[in-house]
């Protein structure tokens, strides 16, 4: 298949060409549009005739606040209506977004507190549950070895050195060689 090719000024000549019908079209959509708003203003908003008497004058005005107390409060509830929805999309984008698992977790505090407060504070006032969890912890007895035995028969060498030291350890020293 082999495609004719087309020369620039033929193509611009088909743009310039579609965008002038396009031109006219949106033309007419606007001229459109602005008819079916006259028509429907004329439908819905019917010109006003005031009255001429003060009772009219007053009535005309009880039924235009009547009128305006019931679109309050259409406006009212389509606002809590949509309120209700803004509310439901934010909690189904929590939730999404914990299935993705990107939520980022708070940062955690050290808190202080006994087991006795935490119990007392998931349990609630009601429940009195004391819990001493030094008291459950097994009491071992430290076992004394043969070889620490062995070192204290010995003695602590800064002893030795203490009594050694000065004139009369140098006397005891002698006196226990010979």
């Amino acid at each position: 298949m082999s495609e004719k090719k087309m020369s620039s000024s033929r193509k611009h000549h088909l743009k310039s060409l579609m965008l002038s019908i396009a031109k006219g079209i949106l033309e007419q959509e606007v001229k459109d549009r602005e008819v079916e708003r006259q028509r429907y203003m004329a439908e819905i908003c019917q010109p006003l005739s005031l009255p001429s008497g003060t009772q009219a004058l007053q009535e005309l005005c009880r039924e235009l606040h009547h009128k305006i107390d019931v679109t309050d409060e259409e406006r009212y509830d389509l606002e809590m209506k949509v309120n209700k929805c803004a509310k439901e999309i934010e909690d189904l984008n929590i939730k999404v977004i914990d299935l993705k698992g990107k939520f980022k977790k708070p940062t955690l505090r050290k808190v202080r507190m006994s087991a006795d407060a935490m119990l007392q504070a998931l349990l609630g006032s009601k429940h009195k549950v004391s819990l001493d969890l030094r008291a459950n912890l097994k009491q071992v007895k430290k076992e004394v070895k043969e070889e620490d035995k062995e070192l204290r028969d010995v003695g602590d060498w800064r002893k030795n050195v203490e009594d050694k030291a000065g004139m009369d350890g140098r006397k005891k020293m002698f006196e226990a060689e010979a």
